[in-house]
């Protein structure tokens, strides 16, 4: 061990030491696991022999980016945790349209960099989120409908597979791993640079965040889903349900009241941006409206404060066909029963670009299903975890009966369902990512994920 300490450039961290509970900490407080150790790494060549170490002693070996990913696989109990929260370079080539950054970096990160050249590569919603497990599991964002997932608008990667290897994985090279990291999560490796397509966006934009009482939620839903039927390429709406929060921004009145929220980014010139999506914001009497122009880093911020570091987080999903009158009746009714004001229960409006690519292109499957259901449980208090993490698992069996099959696998609960929800969340591609996982991990090394078990292809 001290061998292995001594080649490292970044710092190995054990029990008792100090920094060790900072390093063990991840964002979702429901998490506590204590780890032997802890690399800290500065670099790809730190990564290549903490990979060895784990390998050739045995132990449980944990990956951590942003460390930002709700199921909590950053950490475990009793091995190795690879952190890569140190390695946040991001070298952007404009010209190119292109950056290309570490694996430990956040949204904020590549937002903040590429956006000093008017450009921005499609990510998520929550600025402190990091690009590893948001990319490897698909990606959701604002811009998923213009430009599609994040793992779509992957160039290439680094990659440190089980053998110790330093990889890139392109189009040109080791392009069936390629395939595989574009939606099958951290099977396959340690990702230590992702280099994403970049757009034009911002640097000023257009936000929606308009409230409406929950009593017009099928109203609001159908209208959202009208206009995305005429801009099929274009804004990706994002309908949440929950309780007016007791701030000063909300009219007193409707505190503790049941909304049904609109949210989109245009990402382009806010005064195009306050017409186009006008409707979003007309469909009825708001409760409240925020919407504005804000700069872009700015409007990828905007949720940052519903989720702090150290709350307790459990999320699950799944996909559905449309939107029935039973399926909205059922969104009103679950999320007016959570027992956390601060939980919803989210409608991801997909499609577009999204779904251009065929179901086999990448990894990522279940791309023709035009809305995705987040069940989002969050609180503070432990004492009340029961109770929320019940509520989650019983909006989930409750709207599985409606749903096409699949779920979004950055949102998989604790994925207790095991083989079963891994299948649907990986859906026809579940076999070729089993047959390179055998190529790539045939030890399972990788494990600590949504997890596919190594098997070669029958002869």
């Amino acid at each position: 061990m001290d061998e292995f300490a001594s080649r490292l450039r970044g710092q190995l961290v054990r029990p008792g030491e100090p920094g060790y509970d900072e390093a063990r900490e991840i964002w979702n407080g429901l998490i506590d696991r204590r780890p032997a150790l802890v690399a800290r790494c500065d670099g790809d060549e730190d990564v290549v022999a903490a990979v060895h170490f784990a390998r050739d002693n045995g132990l449980p070996l944990a990956v951590r980016g942003g460390g930002h990913g709700v199921a909590g696989y950053a950490v475990c109990d009793g091995g190795l945790v690879i952190d890569l929260s140190g390695m946040t370079a991001v070298d952007v080539a404009p010209e190119r349209r292109t950056a290309r950054a570490q694996g430990g970096c956040t949204l904020a990160d590549v937002d903040r960099a590429t956006q000093r050249h008017g450009l921005a590569a499609p990510l998520g919603v929550v600025s402190a989120t990091g690009i590893a497990g948001l990319t490897l599991s698909g990606g959701m964002g604002w811009l998923r409908r213009m430009y599609g997932l994040s793992c779509d608008n992957l160039v290439s990667a680094t990659v440190v597979t089980a053998d110790g290897q330093l990889l890139t994985a392109s189009e040109g090279e080791n392009d069936d791993l390629f395939w595989a990291i574009r939606g099958g999560g951290g099977n396959f490796g340690v990702v230590t640079s992702f280099e994403y397509r970049l757009y034009p966006v911002g640097p000023e934009v257009f936000f929606c965040n308009v409230y409406y009482p929950a009593d017009r939620a099928a109203e609001v839903l159908r209208s959202c889903e009208q206009y995305v039927s005429k801009t099929p390429d274009g804004v990706g709406p994002l309908g949440v349900f929950g309780r007016v929060p007791a701030i000063e921004e909300f009219p007193a009145e409707a505190h503790g009241e049941p909304f049904v929220a609109v949210l989109a980014l245009f990402p382009g010139d806010p005064a195009e941006g306050e017409q186009a999506l006008r409707p979003l914001r007309e469909i009825a009497e708001p409760i409240c409206d925020l919407s504005g122009g804000l700069t872009y880093v700015e409007a990828q911020a905007v949720l940052d404060e519903d989720y702090p570091d150290g709350g307790r987080y459990y999320w699950k999903s799944l996909n559905v066909p449309e939107l029935s009158d039973t399926l909205i009746e059922r969104l009103v009714e679950h999320a007016a029963a959570a027992p956390s004001p601060a939980s919803t229960v989210d409608v991801w409006y997909q499609g577009g670009a999204m779904a251009q690519p065929a179901d086999e292109d990448t990894a990522f499957a279940n791309r023709g299903v035009p809305y995705l259901i987040g069940i989002e449980g969050n609180w503070e208090a432990e004492a009340d975890s029961a109770a929320n993490v019940a509520w989650v698992r019983d909006t989930f069996a409750g709207l599985r009966p409606l749903s096409a099959g699949g779920i979004y696998l950055n949102f998989p609960g604790f994925l207790e369902e095991g083989e079963q929800l891994l299948r649907e969340g990986y859906g026809p591609n579940y076999e070729r990512l089993a047959a390179v996982k055998a190529v790539y991990d045939p030890g399972n090394l990788f494990r600590l994920n949504a997890n596919i078990a190594p098997k070669k292809p029958a002869a």
